[in-house]
């Protein structure tokens, strides 16, 4: 039969997931593992490695592509070094790929997760059968993946597609990455958790003091949705607050890539309604007239997303795309 199965690996800073998957995305052997970032950079690689050889178990070189592997942060692909990782001590400029190969004795490919992500949606999520999507994660930061007619855009040295770091407000919050105003340092979770928080100080949301039992240090976006469901009015304010930013976001990527449909994933996306429905109000308000209709839907492949990108990297390659 050849060569007709991929070990994917999934690389996240809570948990790294394997699996050894056919190119139909059918996975015949699933793990995950706790990452253990504080145990240090080179702890982290050999759980890795372990993990990857387990799923792997004993199936043979033979019947392998390679390894396909989705890693948080920027990377470049073209020489298989990660340039940072967040929640990942010490990765910087960490040559990734050449180690795995090394390790592993296969062909190793990487992707950014958000591309990553993108890939598995295009491939075997709901983007499949389009030409032109947009995937975005709403979770603790905001990230992206962009394929323009058929291809992931990656730009130079594979850095584009950084959706959350789009300057929304000028004079806005700082951000992680140092600028001020990024769509991430607004409507991500940690912002919806510090609004929550400053909700709760100001005595403007009871329901959100008693959620996190007055230590408002505690609130997180997910406490902030629970008070919104409830009918609290400042965290229904905060969550509206939030939606409203991503609208614009999006508004911005159809009007520069003319997606046929956004994909929205991330444990944001979880909010549901509360988060979807202002959303896209502000893209039928505010984008031009040809944009408006494009769909904006939930992510449809869950945890497995990062696994299944990693898989269709060699399912693209097989193909030629």
């Amino acid at each position: 039969m050849g060569r007709h199965l991929v070990l994917a690996a999934d690389l996240g800073g809570t948990r790294i997931r394997a699996a050894l998957s056919d190119l139909k995305g059918h996975f015949l052997r699933r793990l995950e593992w706790a990452t253990e970032p504080e145990r240090g950079r080179e702890a982290v690689l050999e759980r890795i490695v372990a993990l990857i050889q387990d799923v792997r178990g004993d199936t043979p070189a033979s019947d392998l592509l390679g390894v396909g592997v989705g890693t948080p942060g920027p990377l470049d692909p073209a020489t298989g070094i990660v340039l940072s990782a967040p929640n990942m001590p010490g990765w910087v400029d960490l040559p990734l790929r050449s180690y795995l190969e090394e390790r592993l004795s296969l062909p190793v490919r990487l992707v950014n997760d958000a591309n990553g992500a993108a890939l598995g949606e295009w491939i075997y999520g709901a983007g499949r059968g389009r030409q032109n999507l947009i995937y975005i994660t709403i979770s603790t930061g905001i990230g992206g993946g962009i394929i323009v007619d058929g291809h992931l855009l990656l730009g130079h040295r594979g850095l584009a597609g950084e959706v959350g770091h789009m300057t929304l407000q000028a004079d806005g919050p700082r951000c992680n990455c140092g600028n001020y105003g990024c769509w991430e340092a607004l409507a991500a979770g940690p912002a919806i958790g510090r609004e929550g928080a400053a909700a709760v100080r100001e005595e403007r949301s009871p329901l959100l003091a008693q959620l996190c039992q007055g230590r408002p240090e505690q609130v997180d976006a997910r406490m902030v949705g629970e008070a919104a469901r409830r009918g609290d009015v400042a965290a229904g304010e905060i969550i509206k607050r939030a939606a409203r930013y991503c609208g614009v976001g999006m508004v911005n990527l159809l009007h520069l890539y003319s997606p046929e449909i956004i994909l929205v994933g991330g444990g944001v996306a979880k909010l549901g309604d509360l988060l979807f429905g202002p959303m896209r109000r502000i893209v039928r308000e505010q984008a031009m007239a040809a944009y408006r209709n494009v769909p904006i839907e939930p992510a449809s492949l869950g945890e497995d997303m990062g696994l299944l990108g990693a898989v269709a990297l060699f399912r693209l390659e097989e193909a030629g795309g």
